[in-house]
């Protein structure tokens, strides 16, 4: 919490102030995961997608939104598991990546998005480096609501244009991914 402290006779804020963030919530399977809202560009409800040949199981195909064409990732596969079922809930939430020098549109399927929630500092949990059942640095860290763990997505991670590239094998360059 912060302090407050007295600077020419007016109350100012000591140097430990709270920053407060806000996070979409949304559930993959049986779990809650959570993204930081200033990345997220738009929610639609899921209405198909184009399959793509050849392409890796993560990708499952690309929409069309406005005339722009936005590659759709199924973060359930991305995370070693099952596809994602279509169902009732289920969600395309467009997210703006930085590639370079600019900012790639990407669609991620989801179950059901929640709700947003403002969360301060003092409630995030460091990431844990074994036993979330994903790979360590896909994680932010974590929260607790309702009695249940949140776990909040390092999105440059989960969705790294260059590594999902190099996973297609559409990089650039001579590189390979190690």
């Amino acid at each position: 919490m912060s302090q407050l402290a007295t600077q020419n006779g007016r109350a100012v804020k000591a140097k430990e102030q709270v920053q407060t963030r806000q996070y979409l919530t949304f559930t993959l399977g049986a779990e809650l995961f959570a993204i930081q809202i200033e990345h997220i560009r738009e929610i639609i409800e899921f209405g198909g997608l184009t399959e793509i040949p050849l392409m890796p199981a993560f990708l499952r195909g690309v929409i069309n939104l406005r005339g722009a064409v936005v590659p759709v990732i199924d973060l359930s596969i991305r995370f070693g598991r099952s596809e994602t079922q279509i169902a009732r809930r289920t969600c395309i939430v467009i997210l703006e990546v930085a590639q370079e020098e600019e900012m790639q549109p990407l669609g991620v399927i989801v179950d059901a998005v929640n709700e947003v929630l403002t969360l301060d500092s003092s409630e995030m949990e460091p990431r844990p480096s074994f036993g979330a059942k994903i790979r360590a640095d896909f994680i932010e860290g974590m929260f607790s609501r309702n009695d249940r763990f949140v776990i909040t997505l390092d999105i440059h991670q989960v969705l790294s244009v260059d590594e999902m590239s190099a996973l297609i094998g559409l990089t650039h360059g001579e590189e390979t991914a190690d």
